[in-house]
């Protein structure tokens, strides 16, 4: 083995130039496959971020008009969720990890001369874990506050600006459909889309809603859950809910339920979909490289003729010659590939970023593609670098092999 890559070295080292431009164009195509990988990489990631911005294993359950008769109801009748209906699905649905009602009501915000018409919702405290909050200043507020039914407030990061104009807000009163409450805690800034108002949400104790609005029917039921079986989770909640509400459990307008996994879902499609064409775009671009380097081979083969002929007459067998070529390829085509990936990386920390959601969202740079080149890019690379210069190579070699010696050695 020692001796075919010393004479593989010397076969490259007497055409330096062809074996530079050869590895060049293998160099091309194996930095192309990686950094098309990378960016189907960066793609799934950029979805993944964009769903977790709102939580992905999260399902909302919205009361409807039911749409079929049932239990001598006829159609049309609406459903008006309440506290017992959450109970209800922490008692028969254990995949649940938090569960919280929710009641919303368009409220004047108010601090000193500025007053804002926003969404105000009454929550438990943990719609923290469920909703994907985090929290930039102070606290969110407790079970404590929720049973004394304090009038404390978390406001949004856009609230936050639009009160009090980069001022400390903590401690600070604001007015909720005149009744004052306290700021504890700010979010931090979400990804909102166009008008989303979603970093202007004013988020209260749902003991304490009930001084604005009336909270004995709920607009909603937020819960997220820990189990990868999401698909039968949607007419889990029906058949909980159908029995207690009098309503047929494949009636789907009597309680609409979302579950964020299946956009999720479709995303993982579409993105492995990406990358699986980002793959063959590579290695079409690869096999160009493929063919510039059997060509090459080809030609050093022609080249190289008499002196195959002396290597047989002196007792060479075919197998050296074809694993002596084919070890020169090889040693091109990985070297070159080497190269490649080096010019990957280099290009991938030079671009940065790609703007996609940033475009149109704000606070959306995590929705942004970056090239990720992961381990397992670099083993998909590989494999295909590997399967291009064996077909490359092992057809120059095939021929060098077959050559006659006698022939062989007549060639001029």
């Amino acid at each position: 083995m020692r001796d075919l890559l010393e004479e593989a070295y010397a076969a490259m080292r007497h055409n330096r130039r062809r074996t530079a431009l050869t590895m060049l164009g293998m160099a091309w195509g194996i930095a192309t496959v990686v950094m098309l990988l990378a960016y189907g990489n960066g793609f799934g990631q950029a979805c993944e971020n964009i769903f977790a911005n709102f939580g992905t294993k999260l399902v909302i359950v919205v009361p409807g008009t039911t749409g079929m008769q049932a239990g001598g109801q006829k159609a049309g009748v609406p459903v008006r969720f309440t506290l017992d209906d959450v109970e209800t699905l922490t008692t028969n649905l254990p995949q649940i990890a938090h569960i919280t009602p929710s009641v919303d009501k368009q409220t004047i915000v108010q601090y000193e001369t500025r007053a804002f018409t926003w969404t105000v919702t009454g929550n438990d405290p943990n719609v923290v874990e469920v909703r994907s909050l985090k929290v930039a200043q102070g606290h969110f507020y407790n079970m404590e506050d929720q049973i004394e039914r304090a009038r404390v407030a978390v406001i949004g990061s856009e609230a936050k600006e639009k009160l009090f104009s980069g001022r400390n807000a903590l401690g600070e009163r604001i007015r909720l459909d005149g009744l004052s409450f306290e700021v504890v805690g700010v979010l931090s800034p979400k990804m909102q889309e166009g008008n989303d108002d979603i970093n202007r949400v004013v988020y209260v104790p749902f003991t304490t809603m009930a001084d604005l609005k009336d909270t004995r029917y709920l607009d909603s039921i937020w819960f997220n859950y820990q189990t990868p079986e999401y698909e039968r989770l949607e007419q889990a909640v029906r058949t909980i809910l159908a029995v207690p509400h009098r309503f047929n459990q494949g009636d789907h307008q009597a309680v609409r339920v979302f579950n964020l996994m299946t956009q999720v879902h479709q995303f993982e499609i579409i993105t492995m979909g990406l990358k699986i064409l980002m793959g063959f775009i590579g290695t079409l671009t690869l096999g160009i490289g493929g063919v510039g380097l059997m060509n090459i081979m080809l030609v050093s083969v022609t080249q190289r003729t008499r002196e195959i002929g002396v290597q047989k007459a002196l007792g060479a067998t075919r197998r050296y010659i074809l694993t002596q070529f084919l070890a020169e390829a090889l040693t091109i085509t990985f070297m070159g590939g080497l190269l490649g990936v080096i010019l990957a990386y280099a290009v991938s920390l030079s671009i940065g970023r790609l703007t996609l959601y940033s475009a149109f969202a704000k606070n959306g740079q995590a929705g942004d593609i970056r090239l990720i080149i992961a381990p397992a890019t670099l083993i998909v690379a590989t494999l295909i670098l590997s399967m291009v210069g064996l077909v490359s190579g092992m057809i120059p070699a095939v021929r060098a092999s077959r050559l006659d010696p006698i022939e062989a050695l007549r060639y001029e």
